[in-house]
Formats: C-alpha cells, structure tokens, sequence
C-alpha cells in the first residue's frame, strides 16, 4: 500500500512539475530602460526621427528561449515627439495621426520564431491611425542578469518598416515630400516576473 501510495504521489508530482514548467513567463517592460522610435525621409535628401514618449509593452513567454512568445505593447499618438513641437502638433492633427479620433497604436504577435541564437522574426497586427495591418519586424534578444537584484532581465533590438500610406497617415503629402517607408526601431529591457 505505502509502494502504491508513493508511486501515486511521484506521479502527481511529476504532473504538477510538468504543468508548472509550461505556464508561460511574464516580462514586463523597464520604462526607464526604452525606447520606440521612428525614422521617415524629408524631401528625399534628409532624415527626421521621433519617438513615442508613453509607452508600454508585455511579453508572455511560454518557452525560456522565447520561441512562441506573445509580444503586446501600445503606445500613446499624443505623445509623439521629433523634437520640434510645431512639427509635433500637426503630427497630432488630422493630417497625421489625427490623436482626437485615435489616441493609441498598438501592436500584438500573431507569431514570434527564432532565427538565429539571438534573432527572431516576429509577425503581429499593427493598428494605427484606426487601421490595422500585419507586419514583420526583426528582433534581436539578449537574456542576462541585473548585477544588483540579480533577477532575470532581457534586452530587445526591434527594427522593421511599415508604409505610412497602408495607415492613412499623411495622404495628401507625396513621397516626394515624406518619405513613404517608415523605419520603425525599439529598444527596450524588460524584467521577468
């Protein structure tokens, strides 16, 4: 009977430690360790870059390497910044971003697969301007350590373009005077929950 029991509560055990190594990781992100940025040709001879001030993003990670990992962030149009605040307020206007009708962009992973020993393709839905396409972006992950807390941290490279034509963004300036890619970058460390 004891034989029994004890291969009933190994069992058990094993179930439980199984179910509990496949929850998925949350990893929230380091607000004072990010950035999302933006870069757009002028004139089709010089660049401008922005930047969302406010923003946010999570990952739910079922796997440790983060193949399959679930990626959402938003961030606020009205915090929309290339450092000249005339330009900034007609970016906020309906000529643009329009922030009135639409105050986020968002974005959420449909996939997240690995490519290299750090590199990933992820694939999710973009919504901006009230518009809503799939993209593909580039990601390059690093998993380490916080040398003071010591607890889990990784950081992300993103890089990818969108069209701001597919957004309804700026429709009445041509290519020749804003460029039609947009050059989209993130940088950002999240903590492991």
């Amino acid at each position: 009977m004891k034989r029994i029991s004890l291969i009933g509560l190994l069992a058990i055990s094993t179930i439980l430690l199984s179910f509990k190594t496949l929850q998925p990781v949350s990893w929230s992100l380091d607000k004072n360790h990010g950035k999302l940025g933006f870069t757009i040709t002028h004139l089709m001879v010089s660049e401008i870059e922005g930047s969302f001030m406010k923003f946010d993003a999570k990952i739910t990670a079922p796997k440790a390497d983060f193949s399959d990992a679930v990626v959402e962030m938003t961030a606020e149009s009205t915090s929309i910044n290339t450092d000249n605040e005339k330009r900034d307020e007609h970016l906020r206007s309906a000529d643009f971003f329009d922030v009135a009708k639409y105050p986020l962009v968002t974005f959420k992973s449909t996939s997240f697969k690995k490519t290299g020993a750090t590199t990933y393709i992820v694939k999710g839905d973009l919504t901006m301007h009230g518009i809503t396409k799939s993209i593909a972006l580039d990601v390059r992950c690093i998993v380490g350590a916080d040398p003071v807390s010591k607890q889990p941290i990784a950081g992300f490279k993103i890089s990818g373009k969108v069209k701001r034509s597919d957004f309804g963004i700026g429709p009445s300036f041509t290519a020749a005077m804003l460029g039609d890619d947009v050059t989209i970058t993130a940088n950002a460390e999240f903590r492991k929950q």
